[in-house]
């Protein structure tokens, strides 16, 4: 089988070359590469796909946490195993091809190469090596157990741009090209990183890790690091340069494809923090109705249960969760979604039973994780475990015959602790909180002592938050009787994290409890983008930001509009958060009230103004209506942008990046290194381009329209302003824009009834 190394090179090279037009099937089942005791499995898996698996002692047994569909949706290489047909022992040789991607060990060395269309190779990257370099796969084991720590490094340019990640925390970082940073792979509010990023080069690479780790995206090398694992498990496809469209094809076709959402998703969603009771619920909704504002989702959040665990309306201040729904429906046409939490207090009638059958998270020395919420014992849900899933789900019940249709519409997964220490840390560093008499603004120390059914927080924590979507979604599948492999939702869950592939689920991510900011307000775009580019298309966020908006300004009103502007070119509108007015007092958060205003006691201050969208002056209201009815406008047009997304994984929030890099050689620059003025526009779907104002008292904005690629540029398209029906060409420039408050700089291309019937 190993044979001459030098014949076997000259032999795979005259393959390699001899390239055609269509797809290239996989010439081989798969290379395993011996080692001493590391085992390394390259396979072929999906379209111009490859999956690689590095194990120490032992095979991969298969049963190792992982994000990918086994078989993939389209492509090659599912349900395999371990199938291979080359084994190389310690600096053997060989080369595997599948699609346009090139697997090729060379002394033991592996590269990714892309197959060009005039028969030559295109090196990608290759495993790092140096006169003296720490080895390109690096373990460190205790033998104690089965499982290491791990660094896997490859070669990159200083030229070299990335891009994904996932969403990166609130507010500080306003980068798309993620080179010369380092990246932590671990969760917390409003950090959702992923271990998923695209190149430039014109390659994805997916490490299928739920791991705590983190990758360094330096000059010369990209690394990445795992704190604990029994297998490095990674994924890498190619496309051509600059087709990004093309890496999330195939990347979502090996981990999931967003289901459409019902069409109530699409419109405006009210929430705040919080609704204390029924009265207050059915108040806004004929508020609505008498307005004449649509809405189409109501949320009510968190506290609407008597304790933690219990998933049920506390009956003192929701006696008629049915009729309620039934009226909010019958006043607005809206659908009604609610806050739960996984976490469990002691007094919750659920929880001797979670005790008891081990359905809760513990700790490696057996108490359990244990979190205290304003002075109340909490432990957490263990969504890893299938019986604790199931349990979920049958619990909630009273929840999924609320609606109007007697089933859950939307289901809120506000999974809130990962990685915390105490339950009000929650909310992280951006938002300063009070735990008895104390001020808390950061995250002290992580849960690194958490121990889940399927592992450690090290090792498995970061699919928790995954899992929890999973148990919502077999249960609410489970409820109306919809396939697995359905392309479209009759519900939707909101999460504030989640893992690669949670795409896949009637869910969608929200980038969690930002500051009330201008600057914030455009840290929006690039963390969207980010996570977009990572395969969660399916994102928002709070409109207005979660906390420190001051209505009493004209500032904090200016700020929330220009938000409203942009939420409306998002895939989902949603208004959340609460205001900063000290006049009211606080309110204790661990107890309902009937009237606002009524201070129960000193404690935290989630205070009781009025977000809906008349609460920002009259001038205000009528431009958040005008944009409110803009939304409904565009509804066709987002619909449409879903479908497509479900199709085929093409991103509906697309950075400029996606669409003109080859047409346009400044945004590539420009992108490389975080141009303010490029990273802050964007495009809704294939037609809008977007570039939100992100300065108080603003009348103007400079906008830079992209130079459109030639076959747009020979469909005679041009960017047209939104509002004047101005023309400006086919871009390549700088303009100066109106950018009043009720108009908010949009462009389009082509037809905009073709737009607003979704039929471009």
């Amino acid at each position: 089988m190993f044979g001459n190394t030098l014949t076997l090179l000259a032999a795979t090279d005259a393959l390699l070359a001899a390239t055609n037009s269509s797809y290239f099937r996989p010439n081989s089942t798969g290379i395993k590469l011996q080692n001493g005791f590391e085992r390394v499995y390259i396979q072929p898996f999906g379209n111009h796909g490859i999956r690689v698996r590095a194990s120490l002692s032992r095979d991969p047994t298969g049963n190792e946490p992982s994000a990918l569909l086994d078989p993939p949706l389209e492509g090659p290489g599912g349900n395999e195993g371990l199938t291979h047909d080359i084994n190389l022992p310690f600096q053997g040789s060989a080369s595997l091809r599948n699609g346009n991607l090139i697997a090729q060990v060379s002394l033991g060395v592996l590269s990714f190469l892309r197959a060009e269309r005039n028969g030559s190779n295109t090196l990608l990257t290759s495993e790092y090596i140096d006169a003296k370099a720490l080895p390109a796969r690096y373990y460190v084991q205790d033998f104690r157990s089965s499982s290491f720590a791990a660094r896997f490094a490859f070669t990159s340019t200083p030229d070299e741009q990335f891009y994904g990640t996932g969403q990166q925390a609130c507010c500080k970082d306003h980068s798309v090209n993620k080179k010369g940073q380092v990246v932590d792979l671990i969760n917390y509010n409003s950090h959702v990183t992923l271990p998923v990023y695209m190149s430039n080069k014109g390659y994805l690479q997916f490490f299928n890790m739920p791991s705590q780790g983190r990758i360094e995206f330096s000059p010369l090398r990209t690394r990445f690091e795992t704190d604990e694992a029994t297998v490095v498990d990674y994924y890498f496809t190619t496309a051509e340069p600059g087709d990004y469209d093309a890496l999330q094809e195939q990347y979502t076709a090996v981990t999931g494809r967003q289901p459409a959402p019902p069409d109530f998703m699409l419109g405006y969603q009210q929430s705040k923090l919080r609704y204390y009771n029924e009265s207050q619920v059915l108040n806004l909704a004929r508020r609505f109705h008498d307005e004449k504002v649509n809405v189409s989702l109501i949320v009510i959040d968190f506290f609407a249960w008597k304790f933690q665990g219990d998933w049920s309306f506390d009956p003192q201040f929701f006696p008629d969760p049915a009729g309620m729904a039934a009226t909010v429906k019958r006043l607005t046409g809206a659908e009604m979604m609610v806050s739960l939490w996984p976490s469990v207090e002691d007094l919750s009638v659920n929880y001797l039973m979670l005790q008891e059958n081990g359905l809760l998270a513990t700790t490696r020395d057996g108490p359990g994780v244990q979190d205290s919420f304003k002075g109340v014992y909490t432990r957490l849900v263990d969504s890893t475990n299938p019986a604790a899933r199931e349990f979920i789900f049958i619990s909630r019940r009273e929840y999924t015959t609320f609606g109007s249709t007697k089933q859950m519409a939307a289901h809120w997964a506000n999974l809130l602790r990962i990685v915390r220490p105490i339950n009000v840390m929650n909310f992280g560093a951006s938002v300063h909180l009070f735990l008895d008499g104390q001020t808390i603004s950061s995250i002290p120390y992580a849960r690194s002592f958490a121990q889940y059914f399927i592992g450690t927080q090290e090792a498995t924590g970061k699919i928790y938050p995954w899992l929890h979507q999973q148990a919502i979604e077999e249960g609410l599948r489970n409820l109306t009787g919809v396939d697995t492999k359905a392309t479209s939702c009759q519900y939707m869950s909101l999460t504030r994290s989640t893992f690669a592939g949670g795409q896949r689920f009637c869910s969608y991510l929200w980038s969690g409890d930002t500051d009330s900011r201008f600057d914030v307000l455009l840290q929006q775009i690039t963390s969207g983008v980010s996570v977009t580019a990572s395969g969660i298309s399916a994102w928002t966020l709070d409109i207005g930001g979660f906390a420190g908006l001051d209505i009493d300004t004209a500032e904090g009103r200016e700020l929330f509009v220009r938000w409203f502007g942009m939420g409306v070119f998002l895939p989902f509108t949603r208004v959340h958060g609460y205001v900063a007015n000290f006049r009211f007092g606080f309110v204790e958060i661990r107890h309902n009230i009937i009237e606002p205003g009524v201070v129960i006691s000193q404690g935290t201050p989630f205070l009781l103004m009025p977000i809906p969208p008349w609460s920002y002056g009259e001038e205000n209201f009528i431009i958040i209506k005008k944009y409110i009815e803009l939304r409904y406008q565009l509804v066709p047009y987002v619909k449409k942008l879903f479908e497509m997304l479900q199709k085929t994984g093409k991103t509906i929030m697309r950075p400029l990046y996606f669409d003109f890099s080859h047409s346009d050689p400044f945004i590539a620059e420009a992108t490389g290194v975080n141009n303010p003025l490029i990273v802050h526009q964007y495009m809704f779907g294939p037609r809008l381009l977007v570039a939100p104002v992100g300065e108080p008292n603003a009348t103007m904005k400079e906008v830079y329209l992209p130079r459109l690629p030639g076959p747009l540029v020979a469909q005679k398209l041009t960017w047209t302003h939104w509002w004047s029906e101005k023309e400006f060409g086919a871009g390549g420039k700088f303009i100066n824009i109106s950018a009043h408050l009720d108009e908010i700089p949009v462009f389009y291309l082509g037809n905009k009834e073709d737009i607003l019937q979704g039929s471009f």
